[in-house]
C-alpha cells in the first residue's frame, strides 16, 4: 500500500481495535536497526503497528532522513504501517513531520493550561486534517524520567470535564489521557486508575491511548483495552533490549567487529520483545504478565 492510499489509515485501525476488542501496539525506534526490527516482527505475525520516533530521534536524526525511511516501509509493508511522530511540544515540528510523510502525529501540550493546550492542537489538526493526517492529543500528564518529582498528589490524572472540553473543541483524533501510567520503568506495581479510564471513555468517543506501556503486567494491559484503550505505546523496554543486546555481542565478539554481525542478533532480540508486546495487544486476555 503506498502512501497515498495510508493517509486516515490511522483512525480506521484504531476504530477496527474498539469495535474488536484489541489495541494497535505503537512502537518507539532509536535508528534504523530497530526499525527494522520492529517491522519484520509486525510482519511475520501480520499485526497492524505504530512506529513512533519521538522529539530526540527526529532531532538527533533528522525528521527528512526518519521521514523518507519511514515513507519507503510503509510503501514496502504488507501491513497496516503507520509512522507515527510521537510527543512533539512544537506545532513547526508536527508540521514538518506532515511535510515529510508522516501520517500521524502527536501535539503534546499537556503542560500548558487547558486553553493553551487546545489552541495549540487545532493549529496542528487544521494543517493536518486538510492533508489527511491524524492527530493525537494529551490531556493531564504521563509521568516518567525528569518530571515525576514535579507533581503532588493525583494532579496528573486527567479530569473528566477536561477531557471532554479538549476533545469537542480542539477536533483532535485521538486521546493520551493520564491515568497513572508512566514513562520508562516503574518503581514498583502502576498505579494506573482503571476507574477514571472507564469515565474517560463514555464521555468521549475517540480512541484512547495509554502511554508508558513498558512494564505494565499484561493482565492490567489487557483491562485497560477491555476499558477503551485502543492503542498502546511501547518505547523503553525496546531501547533497553536493542542496547544490552548490542552491548552483549561487542563484548562476546571483542575488538574489529563488523556492524552486521552485531546488529543481526541485536534485531532478533528486539524482534522477540515486539512480538511479545503484539500478542498481548491482539491476545483474547490470557496473555502472561511482561516483565
Amino acid at each position: 500500500m503506498v502512501y497515498s492510499e495510508r493517509k486516515f489509515l490511522a483512525g480506521a485501525i484504531l476504530s477496527a481495535a474498539d469495535a474488536e476488542g484489541f489495541a494497535v501496539p505503537a512502537f518507539n525506534y532509536s535508528d534504523i536497526w530497530d526499525f527494522l526490527a520492529i517491522v519484520e516482527a509486525a510482519e511475520e505475525l501480520n499485526a497492524p503497528i505504530f512506529i513512533s520516533s519521538n522529539l530526540q530521534v527526529v532531532t538527533d536524526i533528522g525528521i527528512e532522513l526518519c521521514g523518507a525511511f519511514g515513507l519507503a516501509a510503509m510503501n514496502k509493508a504488507s501491513i497496516p504501517l503507520i509512522h507515527h511522530l510521537d510527543h512533539s511540544n512544537k506545532v513547526e515540528i508536527c508540521q514538518s513531520a506532515m511535510d515529510n510523510h508522516y501520517p500521524s502525529v502527536m501535539i503534546d501540550a499537556s503542560a500548558k493550561p487547558l486553553a493553551e493546550n487546545i489552541a495549540t492542537v487545532k493549529r496542528v489538526v487544521e494543517y493536518a486534517h486538510s492533508r489527511g493526517v491524524f492527530v493525537e492529543g494529551e490531556v493531564g500528564r504521563i509521568k516518567g524520567m525528569g518530571v515525576e518529582g514535579m507533581y503532588s498528589g493525583e494532579d496528573f490524572l486527567a479530569r473528566v470535564e477536561d477531557v471532554e472540553q479538549f476533545v469537542a473543541e480542539s477536533g483532535v483524533d485521538s486521546l493520551a489521557a493520564g491515568i497513572g501510567t508512566a514513562h520508562g520503568f516503574y518503581k514498583g506495581k502502576p498505579e494506573i486508575h482503571f476507574d477514571l479510564l472507564a469515565k474517560i471513555n463514555a464521555a468521549v468517543k475517540v480512541p484512547l491511548v495509554l502511554h508508558g506501556g513498558t512494564g505494565i503486567p499484561a493482565e492490567d494491559v489487557r483491562r485497560a483495552i477491555h476499558s477503551g484503550i485502543n492503542k498502546v505505546n511501547v518505547g523503553t523496554i525496546i531501547t533497553c533490549t536493542y542496547m544490552n543486546a548490542v552491548r552483549k555481542e561487542l563484548l562476546a565478539r571483542g575488538e574489529d567487529s563488523y556492524t552486521f554481525q552485531i546488529m543481526k542478533p541485536a534485531r532478533a532480540a528486539v524482534r522477540e520483545v515486539v512480538k511479545q508486546w503484539i500478542r498481548v495487544c491482539m491476545a483474547d486476555g490470557k496473555a502472561k504478565s511482561l516483565e
